[in-house]
């Protein structure tokens, strides 16, 4: 897979920055089994352009090198600059830099946000975290958001009980930050979620393994914006 054209300059960017723009609301996070799939870019594509700048896709891999994933990177930057949905790389601050994606996603694996932010001061960051003090810690570094979970059952934590609405609620009381739900989220449960303070949800197979994965995005954005919310 190679990249088409060159990757825009992440430090200079358009006349509106990543850090001045709004995080998106719906984070579509990949695995290595959906970015290997034949037709990943081209339901990327429809998922980029049914979000739009509310969507973001999550490039999160472990297994291709570091070559092959900064080219999937670039696939990936070019339909975000099309599209205005973010592309947001999952560990890599590198990868996020030179492919000009908008945003870095650090794990429990990665950097810590304070070197992340030395290493790429322009580039919006946002932090994984399991429990409240991974999200104190996480804020008081510089995570710009916090993806917090899983909430509900899920396949993916099939041995360990979700944390449930009421651990969204005490993050969103707690910190100022932006906080995303993620972990067995189903549109039928955005509304509860951002009455409980929520800004927004990521998802994995709501959207991937949807048969129509633009039309999933659509269902996720409608439930968002759904009365009940705060």
């Amino acid at each position: 897979m190679s990249a088409t054209g060159s990757a825009p300059d992440a430090l200079t960017g358009p006349a509106t920055t990543p850090e001045a723009s709004p995080i998106p609301i719906l984070h579509a996070v990949t695995s290595d089994e959906i970015v290997m799939r034949a037709e990943f870019l081209a339901r990327a594509n429809r998922v980029m352009n049914a979000g739009g700048a509310r969507v973001a896709v999550h490039l999160r891999v472990q297994r291709l090198g570091g070559r092959a994933l900064h080219e999937l990177a670039c696939r990936l930057v070019e339909l975000q600059n099309e599209t205005g949905a973010w592309v947001i790389i999952n560990d890599r601050a590198d990868v996020a830099l030179t492919s000009g994606a908008r945003g870095v996603q650090l794990t429990s694996r990665s950097m810590s946000p304070a070197d992340a932010r030395h290493a790429v001061p322009a580039i919006p960051l946002g932090a994984s975290v399991q429990s409240p003090e991974d999200a104190a810690a996480a804020v008081e570094a510089g995570a710009r958001w916090l993806v917090a979970g899983h909430v509900f059952e899920t396949e993916s934590h099939a041995a360990h009980a979700g944390r449930g609405i009421a651990f969204i609620e005490r993050l969103t009381m707690t910190h100022p930050v932006p906080v995303i739900a993620i972990g067995g989220v189903r549109p039928e449960h955005v509304p509860a979620l951002r009455a409980a303070g929520a800004y927004g949800v990521a998802v994995i197979r709501g959207v991937w393994h949807a048969s129509d994965a633009g039309a999933a995005v659509i269902d996720y954005l409608s439930a968002h914006g759904a009365p009940g919310g705060r």
